[in-house]
């Protein structure tokens, strides 16, 4: 086998389902290669940024290898937001790259593509990928591309790899995974012990779900653990849709000043605060009501526990969810919990839409013909999400790049075949939209709610006197046909539930609903977490 089947087949055998790519000259002889030897689906999209999104969501759903695949230069440099998005939010995702051949490098010219110096992509991806190798050596490639995809699953982060494209056929041996890391087990049922004693002297704990629960998959064993505790469970902004197909006393999404008061002060008022693969960032605790006491905390994340003052390192979360299940022995503690109520029955009349009324009308639809997954953008789309009933949801929640949502949608239904629901705004749209024009070449059929406010509206609240955040309407619905889809823009909410409706009812072209929004009008997720800002940050 050549060095390229070698690494299709170890990124195969590492988890990876597809690969989204865009070619380009240094990289065409290893795309000819896995487009002819079949060993992985490639789904080819239109930006480079859409190939990252989309990767980025297939890993986060899937909770495996994603895979992107550019050329050099202009291909993997404009990916670059991307990749930096999967490296914040720990999405184990593997950028492949086309490189410039050996002897083009020792030709004394500069090469197209080109930045500062040849390793100039090479040095910049170290910013942004937790290992990265270049195949330019077919004898150490295998034990090379063994560590870096055991890097990328161990940490959930992406990595680069970079291709030479005169060593694609060079003769290669089988990649051998390497072996699992060890792990101490008497650091590791030190820390057990006192993680439950913690959680048995706690008079109010509570369990927080992170993103990490869904990268190592383990969603079942953690909603097996809640029982087993007794504990009521919550997830973050960034964990919004963990456990939602799970048995466990979900009471709903902690968000500070902006969510559900009685999840906040169940969160901020716990003595015992169970942080399972969260992330300690601004989006997820910045907005507390009361501030946090994080020394006062137990966080399990990036391979270690930390208990008050204390770290146990080279402690894996699926070594510590695996040890607590088995000290807890059989047999669950029954808790009732009463979560939040989402909203439903939306009256189809003819007043103008609010993104709330978004969240109930999908809510409705999901009540009567059953969940889909979620890719939403950031903005209020985003806020808005929080108001839907739980379901599988992408989001970029803490890196917070716009344009992620209809790539990532485009993501998930190659990589579950399930149909999704993408919410978008307007602003966002204008960055990625236009990767929708693929899906009638794979048979994608998305669901495409565009928040049309004809602005950037969530900057505008933050600043409203600002001219520039000002977009004017462009016509996404009209556009649609052109596209390969179906488009219908609706003003009022009548019309929306019509829509939908039809939407559901349509399959083999994805369904666009450009959804008119009045200026200034917002969820009341986000209309709360403005004010909250701005409360918190008011002089005193």
């Amino acid at each position: 086998m050549n060095l390229i089947e070698s690494l299709l087949h170890a990124l195969k055998d590492h988890g990876a389902r597809q690969i989204f790519g865009i070619p380009g000259d240094f990289a065409l002889p290893y795309f000819r290669i896995i487009e002819e030897s079949k060993i992985l689906p490639l789904y080819t999209l239109s930006h480079e940024p859409g190939v990252g999104f989309a990767a980025d969501a297939s890993a986060r759903i899937n909770g495996s290898l994603g895979v992107a695949a550019v050329t050099y230069g202009a291909g993997a440099l404009n990916m670059i937001n991307s990749i930096a998005a999967a490296f914040a939010e720990k999405s184990p995702l593997v950028v492949l790259s086309g490189g410039p051949g050996k002897g083009e490098s020792r030709s004394g010219l500069l090469l197209h593509h080109q930045a500062k110096t040849l390793d100039s992509q090479f040095q910049i991806f170290k910013e942004i990928t937790c290992d990265q190798v270049r195949l330019d050596d077919a004898a150490r490639a295998p034990a090379d591309i063994a560590r870096v995809l055991a890097s990328c699953l161990r940490r959930s982060e992406p990595v680069y790899i970079e291709i030479p494209r005169d060593m694609v056929n060079e003769p290669c041996a089988p990649v051998m995974p390497e072996a699992p890391q060890p792990v101490d087990p008497d650091a590791l049922a030190a820390c057990v012990d006192e993680i439950l004693a913690r959680l048995a002297g706690a008079r109010s704990p509570v369990l927080m779900a992170g993103v990490e629960v869904r990268r190592y998959g383990l969603e079942a064993q953690v909603a097996q653990l809640a029982r087993r505790l007794g504990v009521p469970v919550v997830t973050s902004f960034m964990g919004r849709g963990l456990l939602a197909d799970q048995d466990v006393p979900l009471l709903g999404t902690y968000m500070g000043v902006a969510g559900f008061p009685e999840v906040t002060e169940l969160v901020e008022g716990s003595d015992g605060l169970f942080l399972l693969g969260e992330i300690i960032c601004d989006t997820n605790f910045a907005v507390s009501q009361t501030k946090i006491d994080m020394r006062k905390t137990i966080q399990a994340l990036d391979g270690r526990v930390t208990i008050g003052y204390h770290t146990y390192s080279q402690l894996p979360l699926a070594a510590v969810v695996q040890r607590m299940l088995a000290c807890l022995g059989t047999g669950d503690k029954p808790l009732a919990v009463t979560p939040p109520a989402f909203p439903h029955g939306l009256v189809a009349d003819d007043a103008a839409i609010t993104p709330s009324d978004i969240a109930t009308a999908v809510n409705d639809l999901m009540a009567t013909h059953g969940k889909m997954p979620i890719a939403s953008d950031m903005g209020d789309c985003l806020f808005t999400a929080m108001e839907i009933q739980h379901t599988a949801l992408v989001a970029p929640g803490y890196y917070a790049t716009m344009g992620f949502g209809v790539p990532a949608g485009l993501g998930l239904q190659a990589a579950t075949n399930e149909r999704p629901l993408i919410l978008v705004g307007d602003g966002a749209f204008q960055m990625t939209g236009w990767e929708l024009g693929n899906c009638r070449r794979y048979g994608w059929d998305p669901i495409v709610l565009v928040f049309n406010n004809a602005s950037w509206e969530m900057l505008r609240t933050f600043q409203p006197e600002s001219g520039f955040n000002d977009l004017g309407h462009w016509g996404f619905a009209e556009m649609a046909a052109g596209m390969g889809g179906d488009g219908v823009r609706v003003n009022t909410r009548a019309e929306l539930k019509a829509a939908l409706d039809r939407a559901l009812a349509t399959r083999g072209r994805f369904q666009l609903i450009d959804i008119t929004i009045p200026s200034g009008v917002l969820s009341q997720t986000l209309a709360r977490f403005v004010a909250g800002v701005k409360r918190l940050n008011a002089p005193r």
